[in-house]
């Protein structure tokens, strides 16, 4: 084979996105290399390229959205064979905080994110450690298996873990890009009722509704008190997503939690929270949480769920594109051409 690929890489001091021919990276020991066979652009990589995520390597590839079949294994490495079609973990362990060197490696402090700490899969082949795995099941498409890590996990554990979304819980969703898509989806697999989607394209009001919402209203209905009130039949929210992450939509979902209703931070920008008065947090006993990321079982958790036909992603995938079309797939994500869920690149 070549001993380089083509790749995309990212100037920390310039911002500026390059593809670039690249020396074929090889796994050290615990470590495999995959052929990436698709990587999401998710906005998180955004963030990073237009500043309101610190860089933290001043060269990277980004791309943290991957599925591929392993092609070489590295030294130490068992149960894994070159031909398998795998889902790499997004994150590492520091291994040097306190809750790595108590073992507890899930809960890590200083956790490495893959296409901000180490070279992610915007490029031909990458290099993961083979702890952080899970195989994708027969039948699971690998455009699909791609964005389960991070696109669908992370939305998952916001309802599953962090949420605790059950039952009868009244949810709203303010935003309904890929993130917030998947939590109406899951939501309703959770059994939340009802589910009440907000957000100001009418396009995507519409998906959510086809997608397991049973209310879409716009962010800037001035009657949206209301109709919130008439859906839940008075009672308000129980959970408010906020998966845009910025001061205005936060604000709104939590004006319109019930008592003991939980905001539940998904999104992120450089903005400021602003959530309300302290006596209207006080008296109704409202919760406020910010959520990032997932635990790796729960990749494959959701690979089961689509594999025994309990959840459809056959929507989420809006557009693919070849790697040498990043600049492309970028530029749609940022103007929501087409009201993406989620934009993939096949190297």
């Amino acid at each position: 084979m070549s001993e380089t690929m083509l790749a995309e890489r990212f100037y920390a001091d310039t911002r500026e996105v390059k593809l670039e021919q690249v020396p074929v990276p090889h796994p050290g020991h615990g470590e495999v290399r995959i052929k990436v066979e698709y990587c999401g652009i998710c906005h998180s990589d955004l963030s990073l390229i237009d500043g309101n995520f610190p860089a933290q390597l001043p060269v990277v590839t980004q791309g943290h959205e991957i599925s591929g079949y392993i092609d070489e294994v590295g030294p130490g490495v068992h149960g894994w064979e070159v031909g398998d079609a795998v889902i790499p973990s997004a994150g590492r362990p520091c291994r040097r905080c306190r809750n790595c060197q108590r073992g507890n490696f899930a809960d890590c402090l200083a956790l490495q994110l893959m296409a901000f700490a180490f070279d992610g899969g915007w490029a031909e082949y990458v290099v993961v450690g083979a702890t952080g795995l899970t195989r994708v099941p027969d039948g699971l498409p690998m455009d699909q298996a791609a964005i389960l890590a991070d696109a669908v996990s992370t939305p998952f554990a916001a309802v599953v873990r962090t949420a605790q979304v059950h039952l009868g819980n009244a949810v709203g969703v303010w935003g309904l890009g890929g993130v917030g898509t998947h939590v109406v989806q899951l939501a309703k697999l959770s059994g939340a009722v009802p589910i009440i989607a907000v957000d100001l394209d009418d396009a995507a009001l519409e998906r959510a509704v086809r997608l397991g919402a049973d209310y879409a209203f716009r962010a800037d209905d001035p009657d949206l008190g209301a109709h919130i009130t008439e859906a839940t039949g008075g009672r308000m929210i129980d959970v408010a997503f906020d998966a845009v992450g910025i001061t205005s939509t936060t604000r709104q979902a939590a004006q319109f939690l019930d008592v003991n209703g939980k905001l539940v931070t998904v999104g992120i920008s450089s903005q400021q929270v602003e959530i309300g008065s302290f006596l209207d947090f006080t008296l109704r006993r409202k919760h406020v949480l910010g959520h990032l990321g997932y635990k790796v079982q729960d990749i494959a958790m959701l690979a089961e769920l689509i594999t025994y036909g309990r959840l459809d992603l056959s929507e989420s995938i809006s557009a693919v594109l070849p790697l040498s079309e990043i600049h492309r797939g970028i530029e749609m994500l940022e103007k929501r051409e087409g009201n993406p869920i989620r934009i993939l690149v096949k190297p």
